[in-house]
């Protein structure tokens, strides 16, 4: 440190902070929420710790100084948590014989609300779906009071259905044998589920939305004091909400005797205890088999946010992951997976 400039010592200041936050950041997913909200709530920023990170070995890299070191081991440490923000990997389909593509959206009500200048939305977001034609459609915050109609697909819950919140439906070209709803407390979130027969296989697909902070994402928003307050204050108590929502999530997926799909929006990242819990020990997630880029889900200004997933039993080939960062229809982008079914 006696050999840095005052600059530099400024930088490595900060670069130490970084650092120890990402290295924080491992922990998150053994964290329960109700343990320790607060520190929960570092999830959402591991993104932006890894870019920074990254640019500080970078910097002292170019200046070969030994300070280097400190973001590079921070960040070999948690090398999987690279692969999760960022894959070079393209999509490429091996065989189609016994694919099945599963398409997740957060539809953000259709656009009821006039949130963007479109007002052509909910027509553009179902030519959307018949132009890429996926096998499983999974919407969240789907209002059921001006619903779709699309051919050629079965549906869960797209209209009223008794004992079932609105806002979560499936669409499946195949056969819906079964169906049901998880009802989370004291929330419009939820989760909905359906058994669905392809040939001789039956499947369980879940489109979960978790709880949402309902905060205005917006820099110039989060940047005043009171606001800061107020987004921590939002995420702790939404991600407690989360822990209860999985907890449910995972006791009802426990009894299920078939291959699991596990679709939506999460509200969360693939650093956060909810992301951890849900994939579990039998799941894998098809953006990080299959997946192109950042893989950014939902629009937030400066860093790339993936909160949405498609999350696929392990029997499962992943063949194929596409973001749908072209297609501004929402504040979230679709997704969509192709998943095979030979063994």
């Amino acid at each position: 440190m006696k050999k840095l400039s005052f600059f530099n010592k400024i930088i490595f200041f900060v670069n130490s902070l970084a650092a120890f936050l990402l290295l924080i950041s491992y922990l998150l997913p053994y964290v329960p929420p109700k343990s320790f909200a607060t520190l929960s709530v570092l999830s959402l920023g591991v993104p932006l710790l890894i870019l920074l990170n990254i640019l500080f070995f970078i910097y002292w890299l170019l200046q070969v100084k030994k300070q280097m070191l400190l973001s590079l081991v921070v960040l070999l440490l948690g090398w999987s948590y690279l692969s999760s923000l960022y894959k070079f990997s393209s999509s490429k389909k091996i065989d189609e014989t016994g694919n099945i593509s599963v398409m997740s959206f957060n539809v953000r009500l259709f656009n009821k609300y006039n949130w963007k200048p479109n007002v052509t939305t909910r027509e553009d977001i179902v030519n959307f779906f018949y132009n890429e034609s996926p096998d499983i459609i999974c919407i969240q915050e789907y209002t059921r009071g001006t619903p779709i109609n699309l051919k050629g697909y079965n549906n869960y819950n797209a209209r009223y259905t008794k004992d079932a919140k609105g806002g979560h439906t499936i669409f499946s070209k195949f056969p819906i044998i079964n169906s049901g709803s998880l009802e989370f407390t004291n929330t419009g979130n939820n989760a909905v589920f359906a058994d669905i027969v392809k040939e001789k296989d039956t499947i369980r697909v879940y489109n979960i939305h978790l709880q949402s902070a309902k905060i205005n994402t917006e820099i110039d928003y989060i940047n005043s004091q009171y606001s800061r307050d107020v987004f921590v204050e939002r995420v702790k108590s939404a991600f407690i909400e989360q822990q209860s929502q999985v907890e449910l999530f995972l006791e009802h997926k426990s009894k299920c005797p078939y291959k699991i799909i596990v679709a939506g929006d999460f509200n969360n990242t693939a650093y956060s205890y909810s992301y951890k819990e849900i994939l579990g020990d039998d799941l894998k997630d098809a953006f990080e088999k299959a997946g192109n880029g950042f893989g950014k889900s939902f629009q937030f200004k400066f860093f790339p946010l993936r909160i949405d997933f498609i999350l696929a039993d392990k029997r499962f080939k992943v063949n194929g992951f596409k973001t749908y960062n072209d297609i501004n229809l929402s504040d979230h982008y679709p997704i969509k997976a192709t998943l095979n079914l030979n063994k």
